[in-house]
């Protein structure tokens, strides 16, 4: 028997999620409601609303029955009184076409690979209607397939930060988005990002094993801890690349993939990327007290404005083949840039005190 593939988006992006609740709706059920769900019974009655996200605000105690909260698998009988809170206004589904510019590296009937920009968001949410890579995909292709409950994500089946740069694979058929979901529910998807990270490591290569999940503190943000009764399961392999004293580029292969999964767990590891403000990563971290090393970092700091993460690769079975395809990016020109800055430094440095590079 071929188990059923969730219809879901691989969590790679950012949900920003304001930790007050911002919209109330306050239901009675009717005498003769029959028994059913509360998520199917919430989806039926609120506009724009799918029952990912009715999850989503249950698993964050935003949904209650008689003041009480509620997982989505409760049964509502009638007169039960429900309350639901959202931490963001329904969403507006309509996905307006925009000719925006989009870097290209492979197209072909059933796919297409995208090497998305920084600053791009992937798909409209509540504060970015416009500007992203779904509303210029919309504009170039007329008939990209959506999964269900999908709000306005044609072709999509994983996404990647906003300021995060590199490879996303789009699907241009049903055939090839149900072939391509079915790869990354079963992590058959090769996908490796290049980082460059404040520390070095002690070791060359190894694998981080931490659950992830959202921080109770700052619903904007994702924590990873050791504990398997928080969050999902989130598991990050690295290598290093090329370490520069206090910075290190390294190389991370997703085994799942959780909103904000290499972040959290560089954080979890010690090692935030560089100039990830979100994850503490936009200060000096790491080096000497040398106010010319601090001039130097902050000067890094103006090229790269971003977290230091580019989907470098991306591989996966064809859907239409079958056959296995790799593709690959080149870095960006900030990370370049900020690298070979760093190689510089390392190879103009005499007792840790650098010499006139800015």
């Amino acid at each position: 028997m071929t188990p059923i593939v969730k219809e879901e988006i691989e969590e790679t992006e950012e949900t920003a999620t304001p930790a007050e609740a911002y919209e109330i709706h306050k239901i009675i059920v009717d005498k003769g409601q029959e028994t059913i769900r509360i998520d199917k019974f919430l989806a039926q009655k609120l506009a724009n609303i799918s029952r990912t996200r009715i999850y989503h605000a249950a698993k964050m105690g935003m949904v209650k029955v008689n003041d009480q909260p509620v997982e989505v698998n409760y049964k509502v009988k009638p007169l039960d009184v429900i309350t639901v809170f959202y931490s963001r206004p329904p969403i507006n589904t309509e996905l307006i076409p925009e000719d925006l510019p989009l870097n290209i590296v492979y197209e072909d009937d059933d796919v297409l690979l995208v090497n998305k920009a920084a600053g791009m968001t992937v798909h409209p949410g509540v504060a970015t209607r416009s500007g992203t890579l779904v509303n210029a995909l919309a504009f170039k292709y007329a008939n990209l397939p959506n999964i269900a409950n999908g709000e306005g994500r044609p072709g999509l089946v994983h996404r990647i930060d906003k300021f995060t740069t590199g490879l996303l694979v789009i699907a241009k058929n049903e055939k090839a988005m149900a072939s391509l979901q079915k790869q990354f529910f079963f992590h058959t998807i090769q996908r490796k990002y290049w980082a460059l990270v404040w520390g070095d490591f002690t070791e060359n290569e190894g694998t981080i094993n931490a659950n992830i999940g959202r921080n109770p503190s700052d619903p904007v943000t994702m924590i990873a801890m050791h504990d398997e009764t928080f969050g999902k399961t989130a598991i990050t392999h690295y290598r290093v690349i090329e370490r520069f004293h206090y910075v290190t580029l390294i190389e991370c292969q997703l085994e799942t993939g959780r909103t904000h999964q290499i972040r959290a767990h560089m954080r979890f590891a010690g090692h935030p990327l560089f100039n990830d403000e979100t994850y503490s990563g936009s200060s000096v971290l790491k080096g000497t007290t040398f106010s010319k090393y601090k001039q130097f970092v902050e000067n890094c700091f103006s090229i790269c404005t971003r977290q230091a993460l580019h989907a470098k690769s991306l591989g996966f079975k064809h859907p239409a083949t079958g056959e296995e395809v790799f593709f690959e990016s080149e870095l960006p020109d900030d990370m370049r840039l900020v690298i070979e800055k760093w190689r510089k430094y390392v190879n103009a440095t005499v007792d840790g005190e650098l010499l006139g590079i800015q």
